[in-house]
């Protein structure tokens, strides 16, 4: 018989009991679940949240098995939602997970956002347009976010308060062509761009096919950081720095960065990173 308190036993004396509780009763909204997302909810259940909003249209591929929760040969061809909705219910049978097996959109994204208390965003990279609508409707909502990047080896947060820097005032992203709006999200994403140096095959980066190189444990350090993220918001406890704030760390480096760019891709520090990444766009 599964037992909610024997289940997440171990998390007290990190966690207060109460604190525990809080996370029991609070509800996070994930949209996409491919490398990043499928960790996200996996190690959330197992933190100890009880109630999910879901989002992913897609299947289950072969393509995915490096670095996705739930890609087995069992899983090939079946809805990533249904997948780890079953997956989240296995650790804790008593989890309300509601799954959004469209995505989201328009129509269904007061649903998808209600009543919850943070928003995780996985949704993939060249989504660009879902992800400004998910995140512009959590600022006029009051709802925390939270967006960890899988860079290389290693992983760069940002968070979005409901009282700070939206992220449209941080990206800047209004008004772009598509390879603009690219190029702005990668230098937002990692101002620090610790993960530059080692990229041995350029070749795989792809920007007209939509395709990049990713890494288990660059999506498994995202799961980590932005666990932790959630946990402090929920909590109340500590520090966690909201845009323009950026945290990147990467384990093949061994390096951490902290940077701090007003006015986001305003900034002049930020013009001059898009000048060294317009080019590499135009490459792909």
């Amino acid at each position: 018989m599964f037992d909610y308190d024997a289940a997440i036993s171990r998390n007290i004396g990190w966690l207060t009991p109460a604190e525990q509780q809080r996370l029991r009763g609070a509800r996070v909204a994930i949209a996409g679940l491919g490398g990043v997302g499928g960790a996200h909810l996996l190690t959330l259940a197992r933190l100890g949240l009880g109630r999910f909003r879901i989002a992913d249209f897609d299947c289950f591929e072969v393509h995915n098995f490096n670095r996705q929760a739930g890609a087995f040969m069992s899983t090939v061809g079946q809805p990533k939602c249904e997948v780890m909705a079953r997956m989240a219910r296995d650790i804790n049978p008593e989890a309300e997970v509601v799954g959004f097996e469209r995505g989201v959109d328009e129509d269904n994204l007061d649903a998808f956002l209600d009543g919850v208390d943070v928003y995780v965003d996985a949704i993939d990279f060249f989504a660009v347009e879902a992800r400004r609508m998910l995140f512009a409707a959590c600022h006029a909502r009051g709802i925390p976010a939270v967006t960890a990047a899988p860079l290389g080896m290693g992983v760069s947060l940002l968070y979005f308060s409901p009282r700070g820097m939206s992220f449209e005032d941080y990206f800047r992203l209004d008004g772009c062509d598509r390879q603009e709006q690219f190029a702005r999200f990668i230098a937002g994403l990692s101002p620090a761009m610790l993960q530059r140096g080692y990229l041995v095959h350029p070749e795989a980066v792809n920007f007209a096919a939509q395709r990049g190189p990713s890494t288990i444990m660059a999506c498994e350090l995202c799961a980590g950081v932005t666990g932790t993220a959630v946990l402090k918001l929920l909590c109340g406890r500590g520090e966690l720095k909201p845009a323009p704030w950026a945290m990147q760390f990467d384990a093949y480096r061994q390096k951490l960065s902290f940077t701090w760019r007003p006015g986001g891709n305003a900034n002049p520090l930020q013009r001059l990173l898009l000048r060294f990444i317009r080019p590499m766009l135009r490459l792909g």
